[in-house]
């Protein structure tokens, strides 16, 4: 069986993160959505939201399952049996860290890591680009699906200096 895993922090999850789940579910036999767990950084979702969020989105695709870890990714792969990393690429300047992390990945565990060039509808949709603009009052809709907007209005709401 081939297992890929989509690993981020997808505080919250956009229709680009969506877009790159559905492409890795058509070429492996199962693929994990793992959110990171970064004790360090500061969320505007917790990492319970943030997988349920996930689970009702990938809902659909019936070879994608939700997950979470702590740690090195490359740790995880190696007791989840992964074969494969996919990653999302917006742009040059995505490619330049991403590259690196795929080349230290391979390294540490011989994991590979596949590249999917993100759909141009999405090349510039990122969480926290989707977070700003909203905290500010301007429209996200189409950037995210209906049931995670409907979140990030309501945590907006509770917490405005978010």
């Amino acid at each position: 069986m081939r297992i890929a895993v989509c690993p981020g922090s997808f505080d919250p999850v956009t229709n680009g993160h969506i877009d790159v789940f559905a492409r890795a579910a058509a070429v492996a036999d199962q693929v994990i959505v793992a959110v990171l767990i970064n004790k360090t950084k500061s969320s505007l979702f917790t990492v319970q939201e943030r997988i349920e969020m996930l689970q009702e989105v990938v809902a659909p695709l019936d070879n994608v399952v939700v997950d979470s870890f702590y740690g090195l990714l490359v740790d995880y792969c190696r007791t989840h049996d992964v074969q494969a990393i996919v990653k999302g690429l917006r742009a040059v300047s995505d490619f330049d860290y991403e590259l690196q992390m795929a080349q230290m990945n391979y390294r540490l565990a011989g994991v590979e890591t596949l590249f999917v060039s993100t759909n141009p509808l999405y090349s510039y949709l990122s969480s926290s680009l989707v977070k700003e603009v909203a905290a500010h009052g301007g429209s996200v809709d189409g950037l995210l699906p209906q049931s995670v907007l409907g979140r990030l209005t309501d945590k907006l709401a509770e917490n405005p200096s978010a």
